[in-house]
């Protein structure tokens, strides 16, 4: 049977078509998962998730994407494992942060209380009895997971930003990755997209920052996110 038709079939319902190609495309699973050697997870694992995207991938195939199957399916199971990491990550870390945030700010209170003042990062240390590297890493966590969902000064996320959830995030699911249309952006365009939704700054600050007007900034950005738009939903 030829691939195209194995793919009809099993977008169609056909059992046996399905079990035959998610047998077709193991190899194609493990090819992603290689990609995320490292992480603290086993391989296995890692695969099982990639498989929950081809299946995705089964179900919401159409012919009429008039784009190879493994072309449509490789987004989708990465994209079933980035959410897994980044969601089992920040399981794994949230509640040793969180303590080591209730530290720093019972320091600071108290440093504050005492001199009026914001303290410097040796005195939350040495207070908190907490290593430098840790106090970092529980600031940036409680200022916001870098996240595609996260609010920017309008109460609107990226995603909202781009397209409403209607129409782009089952496109974002099927066809690319955020990751992947930011990836395609130049660097000064990934600099305005990061500090503007991930550091939550507002056009002035980034304006301040690239020094450039906040006229400047509001057309880049207008722009940019037209390019992810249309990256997005190009085949």
């Amino acid at each position: 049977m030829e691939h195209m038709e194995l793919v009809k079939k099993a977008y169609a319902g056909d059992k046996l078509s399905r079990a035959k190609l998610m047998e077709e495309n193991t190899g194609l699973i493990w090819s992603v998962v290689n990609r995320f050697q490292n992480r603290g997870y086993e391989k296995e694992d890692l695969y099982q998730i990639g498989c929950i995207g081809l299946i995705k991938a089964i179900d919401r195939f159409d012919v009429r994407f008039n784009v190879a199957f493994s072309t449509y399916a490789v987004p989708m199971i990465l994209g079933e494992i980035r959410r897994f990491l980044r969601d089992d990550g920040l399981l794994k870390v949230g509640r040793k942060l969180k303590e080591n945030q209730g530290k720093i700010n019972a320091a600071r209170q108290k440093y504050m209380k005492l001199y009026g003042m914001e303290p410097d990062l040796d005195w939350i240390s040495k207070e908190s009895g907490l290593l430098k590297e840790e106090i970092v890493d529980a600031i940036g966590y409680e200022r916001g997971v870098l996240s595609y969902d996260r609010k920017d000064e309008t109460e609107r996320t990226l995603l909202e930003t781009i397209g409403n959830e209607e129409d782009f995030t089952q496109r974002i699911e099927d066809r690319l990755t955020i990751q992947q249309a930011l990836d395609k952006l130049e660097k000064v365009e990934q600099k305005i997209i990061r500090l503007r939704y991930y550091e939550n700054k507002t056009q002035q600050e980034v304006g301040t920052l690239l020094k450039i007007s906040q006229v400047r900034v509001s057309r880049m950005e207008k722009k940019i996110i037209q390019k992810m738009r249309i990256s997005m939903v190009s085949p």
